[in-house]
């Protein structure tokens, strides 16, 4: 039979009161939570978290919605989250909704009965219903790398500079002489999608040279679709000089396709990627690249979580929260000036 709070009473000699204060959390003399530790260890005692639950209300787990777990930038951000979240004593339970709209209604219906305290959520919905659920009730909510309009104001956010980002990159090329540059991004409808794009046709506009629209692909944010993209831009009749990807993955399967067909990089297309992760480093030693700054990334969400948790106002401060990438430049592009 499993030991419970009155056993470790009469093993140490300890009021009820006592115990129960140690458990939550609270402040509990160095000599008696000795006792109680001690008989934790002897008894095998396990907390009924689900009971302590109900009764103060807080799980102390926080829920993370994330579109594809096999994502690096993803993976990475998560980590950091955690450790953070760990340290403030937070449980993580992480749902991937493999970019479905309906599994992340799903995933955030079954945090909902897990009772999470908090939400983060890299979103695949861009109409943000399905976090109507959490809003109801009023559970805090952080969103990763993509902000949703129909929500400003009601939650928080943590992105990046993407306009400036793909500017930057797009600029870079342009400087050197390349105006057919082709363009891989995600998915049409996504934030960051919008944004990479937008500062790739701002670039263009400094430059008074207008894009082949051909040249713009929209992918999924995989390996398979960078290199069903690049595929795509090496079959044109006109081919660009260089390509800006997007996001890591597509950069990878970008680099595959133009192995395969044999292009040299930079004597054949120029590239600039995105994320500078290991993986670059045994595939192509120098690549030119726009970096997230992902540790800051994870450590932002976590912080911004765990001021909403502690806030006890009907009406909690809702931050947008705004990085800057960095450009780092390596050989990969050619100057044709």
């Amino acid at each position: 039979m499993a030991a419970t709070m009155k056993d470790i009473a009469r093993m140490t000699g300890l009021g009820l009161a006592t115990i129960s204060k140690y458990f939550n959390g609270g402040n509990v003399r160095p000599k008696n939570r000795k006792l109680i530790e001690d008989a934790v260890k002897a008894l095998r005692f396990v907390p009924n978290e689900f009971a302590r639950s109900l009764k103060t209300r807080l799980s102390r787990t926080v829920g993370v919605v994330i579109p594809e777990l096999g994502n690096q930038f993803i993976t990475s951000i998560i980590t950091t989250m955690e450790d953070i979240l760990r340290k403030h004593d937070y449980a993580v339970i992480v749902c991937d909704c493999r970019t479905d709209p309906r599994r992340e209604k799903e995933a955030v219906t079954f945090l909902m009965h897990k009772r999470v305290d908090g939400l983060i959520n890299m979103p695949t919905d861009t109409t943000g219903e399905h976090l109507k659920p959490a809003l109801d009730r009023g559970i805090p909510i952080v969103l990763v790398d993509r902000m949703l309009k129909a929500l400003s104001g009601k939650i928080s956010a943590v992105v990046v500079d993407n306009v400036d980002a793909s500017e930057k990159a797009t600029r870079y090329l342009l400087e050197a002489g390349h105006e057919k540059i082709g363009l891989i991004l995600g998915n049409e409808g996504i934030y960051t999608t919008q944004k990479r794009r937008e500062g790739y046709l701002n670039a263009y506009a400094e430059f008074n040279i207008k894009p082949r629209k051909e040249f713009i692909r929209f992918s999924d944010y995989t390996l398979e679709g960078g290199y069903t993209k690049m595929k795509e831009l090496l079959a044109l009749s006109i081919q660009p000089t260089a390509v800006f990807v997007t996001n890591y993955e597509m950069t990878l399967g970008t680099i595959i396709a133009l192995n395969e067909a044999f292009r040299s990089v930079p004597d054949d297309i120029s590239i600039i990627g995105f994320d500078k992760l290991d993986m670059f480093g045994a595939m192509y030693p120098n690549l030119t690249l726009v970096k997230q700054p992902q540790n800051a990334i994870g450590e932002c969400v976590a912080k911004q979580l765990l001021r909403l948790l502690s806030q006890t106002l009907p009406d909690p401060l809702n931050q947008i929260i705004t990085l800057s990438t960095q450009l780092h430049e390596g050989n990969s592009v050619k100057c044709l000036k």
